[in-house]
């Protein structure tokens, strides 16, 4: 799939909604766009007050639907591009015809180039908060290999007798996919084969194996139509010349290549030698782990995932020098008695638990790589980091997911003498 995406005329007035001219009760705003907030969207001033615009790009004049909604018992309100009136330069043509009912890619209408200066951007605000960050060097935003057709886990919503899709994080409501543009083209046949035949589920997760071919479907389904085998267990995928197993409740980076990336980063800046003792905590399934170990004297994996050391055990038992440790990362961490050369952190979003980091600091391991898909959360436990007598040396953003606007991090740290 090779989607063609084309330039928006600096002077037009592109309608995005066929309705926009019907005398409904629809509320409408014409506004100008600011900077990239919270989700991705643009934030614009609506009555005095800062509201998220989805389908905008920073700079533009457009004319905004209005929603008015209650989350999580508070009022919220949201707008969605329907009309752009001075479109930024930036602004390209969104190749799916889904962009904007589905809310799954943010940003298919801003070219790639700008996507990934935007990721730096947002890096670099999350980092402006903190007097300590404020000086780290951010480099630009890795290119990821595809810009479409790297996704290889999709979760999809079942409504409707059987109809798969998503729904819309704004307005709510379901939206039929027939084929997405993100996933690997497996998951694209999935779907295919799939759709109106599952109505004895609600939701669906799909994941492949990128180079492997593997598939795992959940939940087991039943019915006698579906024509793929369903309710796998595992499947395996291929890093770096390595084979991984994933249970079905185990993590793992939706884009195989990007994954890859990371690895090669997070190597580079550990400079690992046959002497020194490396851990990698929130370990997953052990990627970083298993490849690096021969590069090392001895590894300690840290992971509370059952699933996942489960996984390792099955997939890594020749990495001889390779050891699981079963627990969250804040209390194994300082109970290792090895003086740790080298660390990998790369936690959840939410990042590290304070103890965590405050293990690390104690244990004072010459060299960290900081693995985060939040920038935020980073900033916050580099902070930490930092006032512990750590320096960090550089912030590199990697691309793992085009058309969104998430960005994943690699943070370099090294201990200041």
């Amino acid at each position: 799939m090779n989607p063609s995406i084309s330039k928006v005329s600096k002077n037009s007035y592109m309608s995005l909604d066929p309705l926009i001219n019907k005398d409904d009760n629809r509320e409408y705003a014409d506004l100008r766009l600011g900077d990239i907030g919270e989700l991705g969207d643009c934030v614009a001033d609506f009555d005095g007050e800062d509201i998220s615009v989805f389908g905008g790009s920073p700079g533009e004049l457009v004319r905004a639907r209005i929603y008015r909604y209650r989350r999580r018992k508070r009022s919220v309100i949201s707008g969605m591009v329907c009309q752009v009136i001075e479109p930024s330069p930036h602004r390209v043509e969104a190749p799916c015809p889904n962009f904007g009912p589905c809310s799954g890619c943010q940003w298919q209408h801003i070219d790639y180039d700008h996507q990934l200066e935007l990721k730096r951007r947002i890096v670099s605000d999350s980092f402006s908060f903190y007097s300590t960050l404020r000086d780290i060097n951010i480099c630009p935003t890795v290119s990821a290999p595809s810009q479409f057709e790297y996704r290889n886990h999709a979760r999809f919503t079942v409504r409707f007798g059987g109809q798969m899709g998503f729904s819309n994080r704004i307005t709510r409501r379901f939206v039929r996919i027939d084929q997405c543009m993100l996933m690997e083209p497996e998951i694209n046949k999935v779907l295919e084969g799939l759709q109106d035949k599952v109505s004895e589920t609600t939701n669906l997760s799909v994941r492949v194996g990128a180079k492997t071919g593997d598939r795992l479907i959940q939940p087991t389904l039943h019915a006698p139509e579906v024509p793929f085998l369903s309710g796998q267990k595992w499947y395996t995928e291929n890093l770096k010349g390595r084979t991984f197993r994933v249970a079905s409740p185990s993590f793992f980076q939706v884009n195989t290549p990007q994954s890859e990336t990371l690895i090669d980063l997070v190597s580079e800046h550990l400079a690992l030698t046959k002497e020194q003792i490396l851990v990698d905590a929130y370990a997953g399934v052990g990627t970083f782990a298993a490849i690096l170990a021969s590069s090392v004297k001895k590894v300690f994996a840290i992971e509370e995932s059952a699933s996942a050391v489960s996984d390792a055990a099955s997939a890594l038992s020749d990495v001889e020098n390779l050891e699981f440790l079963l627990g969250k990362t804040e209390k194994v961490l300082g109970e290792i008695d090895d003086d740790i050369d080298a660390l990998i952190l790369d936690p959840p979003r939410i990042g590290c638990h304070a103890d965590t980091l405050k293990a690390v600091i104690d244990s004072r391991p010459l060299r960290v790589a900081y693995v985060s898909c939040d920038p935020s959360s980073l900033a916050r436990d580099l902070d930490i980091l930092v006032k512990g007598n750590y320096r960090v040396m550089n912030v590199q953003p990697v691309d793992m997911f085009p058309q969104t606007y998430h960005v994943e991090c690699v943070a370099s740290l090294s201990i200041s003498s």
